[in-house]
């Protein structure tokens, strides 16, 4: 999964179609299908695919964010058809994924399951808004190294969210909310006879998840570990603790119950996870769209489909939903060409829990723990871990204080810490392309040339550089006249142009002439707006070209001699 997502931050934004202008193309239209009559065998051979690989994640992801396996099948059908039917990508497989368990599980904790649907309506709204305010793109700030640590630090918290139900299963003890605290409280008070057989359980899975997919890659390699654990946990005697009874059909659509306290408790949650619902499923689209030829994707349009997906989930007593890069994953290699095959996989599960809800009941809790734990050590890249740290300094840290704060913290609060420190290391390093040269006057050399000051200003000229340059400007002395060349300056902002205007003033109050050379037109307005031009001793102190400007200083050179006589 994390091979997928670095690999697609390298890619180029044409990858996507380009958006239709108008309201309508956030919302379906016949053309989604337009490859149907053709694909449909591959399609309904890719949903059933699917749907067989996303039942016991569903389950396990459910299980394990504190809202019930219920919650989980019911995320992966209801948000499956509605995130296939409205959603931007063609391929793309929603449904309840580890990121969302990790921001859930604490929520759950503090609020209780009931919490959850509410959760799941105002997130919802909330990304649906994004897509209306056309957001879809801004996923594409979050730098690399960044979405590696989140990618990290999301397993890591999935495998140690699995290590309490292999140490003892739920024996009623109270965790701590920090998986790393809950692990290790987990760990210090473990039945050894629970652990031995829990130990057999995950090996079973781990085991057929590896081999599978060697045999032949159509095998669900995960279904076959928990059948055989399941049958295993039947025929002997053992400490196994299982699901537990879930229902054989969906639940009748209510409204959560709106306690406007809650809604006030719940409003930063609901934000966490709506972010995060949106990040994660326009990576998955990315990652769809460039895996094979199946179109590109909508990002506004994605978004609105994702929150309705997390507003319908809500209303049937489901969990958030995103887009899930595995499944995506899996979707598309078995051929899937149409959300056709989204809708499949979804319908395939109702038809599971309608069908065998008896037996799944009993698939022990230890075995979902093995497929998340091997899901986990899936998500890690570890060829794009050791290029991160092999990169630069300002790279490695950004990754590695993302994995940590999303582990020992906040996963919201780790992606925009590792932005923000990825975002101040470019800052600083544009900011170093910034500099001020002085040059010698061009031409043969005419006396009193030595009390003129030609500088060059170059780069950008912005909040991060602008003391910088300020400082290197005004600490100049014996000279009359300083002319500032601007043609070579790039970026400028209000910040860098203010130290322009404090950098003229401060000039003329020593009584040093300034002139200005070369102001490009983008920069006119803002000079003017801000006071650099207004600094100016007289307002024909502005030139266009060098040799004007010159002229006008050895011109102002011999005046001042002059009167000095």
């Amino acid at each position: 999964m994390s091979e997928e997502r670095s690999a697609v931050i390298t890619q180029s934004s044409a990858s996507s179609e380009k958006p239709r202008s108008s309201f309508r193309s956030l919302f379906p239209s016949l053309s989604d299908y337009r490859e149907l009559p053709r694909s449909w065998r591959s399609d309904l051979l890719a949903g059933l695919t699917v749907g067989i690989v996303a039942l016991p994640l569903a389950l396990g992801f459910g299980i394990s964010s504190g809202a019930g396996a219920e919650a989980g099948l019911i995320t992966a059908i209801i948000a499956g058809i509605i995130a296939a039917v409205f959603g931007g990508s063609h391929v793309q497989v929603s449904g309840p994924t580890g990121a969302m368990v990790v921001v859930l599980a604490p929520i759950v904790a503090q609020h209780g399951v009931g919490a959850v649907a509410l959760v799941s309506l105002m997130a919802g709204i909330m990304v649906v808004a994004m897509g209306v305010l056309r957001l879809g793109r801004a996923v594409s700030v979050i730098p690399w190294p960044v979405i590696e640590g989140f990618t990290l630090g999301i397993a890591a918290t999935i495998f140690l969210q699995q290590v309490p139900s292999v140490t003892s299963g739920d024996d009623g003890q109270e965790l701590s909310t920090n998986v790393v605290v809950a692990a290790w409280q987990s760990i210090t008070s473990l039945d050894p006879g629970y652990l031995l057989w829990a130990l057999v359980a995950v090996a079973i899975v781990a085991v057929c998840m590896v081999v599978s997919p060697r045999i032949h890659h159509a095998l669900p390699g995960s279904l076959i570990g928990i059948i055989l654990v399941t049958v295993l946990a039947l025929l002997l005697p053992t400490p196994l603790q299982p699901i537990g009874e879930i229902p054989n059909s969906l639940p009748a659509p209510t409204l959560p119950m709106i306690d406007f306290d809650l809604v006030g408790e719940l409003l930063l949650p609901a934000f966490t996870v709506a972010l995060l619902a949106a990040i994660e499923s326009l990576l998955s689209a990315r990652v769809a769209s460039s895996m094979a030829d199946v179109g590109g994707y909508e990002p506004d349009r994605e978004l609105v489909g994702q929150g309705l997906a997390s507003v319908g989930a809500g209303f049937f007593g489901g969990m958030p939903a995103t887009g899930a890069i595995a499944r995506t994953a899996v979707n598309v290699r078995s051929g899937a060409r149409t959300r056709f095959a989204s809708i499949v996989h979804a319908l395939v599960l109702l038809v599971i829990i309608s069908a065998v809800s008896g037996p799944v009941s009993m698939i022990p809790l230890a075995a979902l723990a093995g497929v998340l734990m091997v899901t986990a050590v899936r998500m890690v890249n570890t060829d794009a871990m050791m290029s991160i740290l092999r990169s630069t300094r300002s790279d490695a840290l950004a990754f590695v204080i993302t994995a940590f704060i999303t582990v020992a913290f906040d996963l919201i609060v780790a992606v925009v810490i590792g932005v923000v420190i990825a975002s101040i290391v470019v800052l600083r390093s544009i900011s170093r392309r910034s500099d001020v040269t002085r040059e010698p006057l061009p031409g043969v050399p005419v006396e009193g040339d030595e009390r003129i000051a030609l500088l060059r200003l170059d780069g950008p000229l912005f909040f991060a550089a602008a003391d910088r340059m300020l400082d290197s400007v005004v600490g100049i002395d014996e000279v009359s006249v300083v002319i500032l060349r601007m043609s070579q300056l790039e970026l400028v902002d209000a910040t860098g142009a203010h130290s322009l205007t404090e950098i003229v003033q401060g000039l003329e109050r020593r009584g040093i002439t300034v002139l200005i050379k070369g102001v490009k037109p983008a920069h006119r307005d803002l000079f003017r707006s801000v006071g650099v031009l207004r600094s100016l001793r007289h307002h024909k102190h502005l030139f266009d070209d060098l040799p004007h400007a010159i002229e006008h200083a050895r011109d102002h050179i011999r005046r001042e001699r002059a009167g000095q006589q």
